[in-house]
């Protein structure tokens, strides 16, 4: 099996955090509401299925063989790579399977370990790729430059500024795919409906993430703009992140805000019972970040993102064009809160959830665990 061959270098890669969720919304990206996400969730299946159906010429059986590329193991990339082998399981047919077990890879974080998989990808002839996560796809575009194999990216948060495509509306190349793009002044909005007296924030992320760049910008931005004094501290590695997190805590911020960041959400679970202890809520760009004990994770169902993506994938593969196939988007507007935290950090829950309300299309609660249930 193909998945050996890269077993060796896999092993022995070094987990490092790399973006690729958060950011502002793309200018043109256009979100669904929770019934609209719904409804086009139905009628895509049939579409799949409809296009997939129609590349079985006179019912001869056909295998695409689909490559997917996780940038690296954390909650919310694990939930969207289940989601999209499950929306493939369910596609599978007398005359079409779609077969991603041989051409699955985790990439750690790590660039050169992602150029190897790509490369070997290539090489296996695959029919499709999935990069999930923005790294990921921008290595991926850069091998395929001189190969038609379409990609079909998932969780970018803003793949106009990332340069994989010239618009959301019409991508204009052999890629398409899913964005997960953060309202960050909504999320901002969060935190002071639970505490209108709050007057230090920090921004934790990392420097090392193109995708969190445009967030705290505009974190930076909209908080000064509310005359909050702000405390920025950065971190590659989950040591350097807890260092980041002690420096916080030393300037007493009364709140810390984290886009949809992979490295510091990598952290999480070193860091969160510091943050807990100290008082201060952690807000972040993804529910895995409410999962692994920060207060508040908002965004995306990354559950939905998942399955969209898989579906997006076998449309293009029935034969869609991805140059003009639109980037898929969605609510971004579910807050998770984690309940263990709340309590911890001196919170009332039914206050948190009455403050909230105005501001989001749904609360869910979770307790600290390190993966989602399936």
């Amino acid at each position: 099996m193909k998945k050996k061959i890269l077993a060796a270098l896999l092993a022995g890669a070094m987990t490092l955090g790399l973006a690729g969720c958060g950011g502002a919304a793309p200018a043109d990206a256009g979100s669904a509401s929770a019934s609209e996400a719904a409804a086009e969730s139905t009628a895509a299946e049939p579409a799949a299925e409809e296009a997939a159906s129609a590349s079985a010429a006179e019912g001869e059986a056909v295998e695409y063989k689909v490559g997917i590329v996780k940038f690296m193991d954390h909650p919310s990339l694990n939930q969207i790579e289940s989601n999209i082998m499950k929306a493939l399981d369910e596609l599978n047919s007398d005359t079409v399977t779609y077969n991603y077990a041989d051409y699955t890879f985790d990439g750690q974080g790590d660039g050169s370990v992602i150029n190897q998989i790509v490369a070997q990808l290539i090489s296996d002839e695959v029919d499709v790729i999935i990069p999930i996560a923005t790294p990921a796809a921008q290595i991926a575009q850069a091998a395929c430059e001189d190969h038609p194999i379409p990609i079909v990216f998932s969780a970018v948060s803003d793949p106009v500024s990332a340069a994989l495509v010239e618009s959301m509306e019409a991508p204009g190349a052999n890629i398409t795919g899913t964005s997960d793009y953060l309202n960050t002044q909504a999320l901002l909005d969060l935190m002071f409906a639970a505490d209108p007296d709050i007057d230090c924030v920090g921004l934790l992320y990392s420097n090392s993430e193109d995708a969190s760049k445009v967030p705290i910008a505009e974190a930076e931005k909209y908080l000064e703009e509310k005359n909050i004094r702000i405390v920025s501290k950065t971190g590659t590695t989950t040591d350097e992140v807890s260092q980041a997190v002690d420096a916080l805590i030393a300037e007493k911020v009364d709140a810390v805000f984290t886009p949809t960041d992979n490295t510091i959400q990598n952290a999480e679970l070193a860091i969160y019972e510091k943050l807990a202890e100290a008082g201060i809520p952690h807000y972040a760009g993804a529910d895995s970040f409410a999962l692994n004990g920060g207060f508040c994770g908002f965004g995306v169902d990354y559950a939905q993102l998942g399955r969209e993506t898989g579906l997006l994938a076998a449309e293009i593969l029935g034969g869609a064009d991805p140059a003009v196939t639109s980037v898929k988007t969605f609510e971004n507007g579910i807050a998770t809160i984690n309940i263990d935290t709340c309590s911890a950090i001196g919170y009332n829950l039914d206050e948190v959830e009455a403050a909230f309300e105005p501001y989001v299309t749904e609360i869910v609660l979770t307790t600290t665990s390190q993966e989602f249930e399936e």
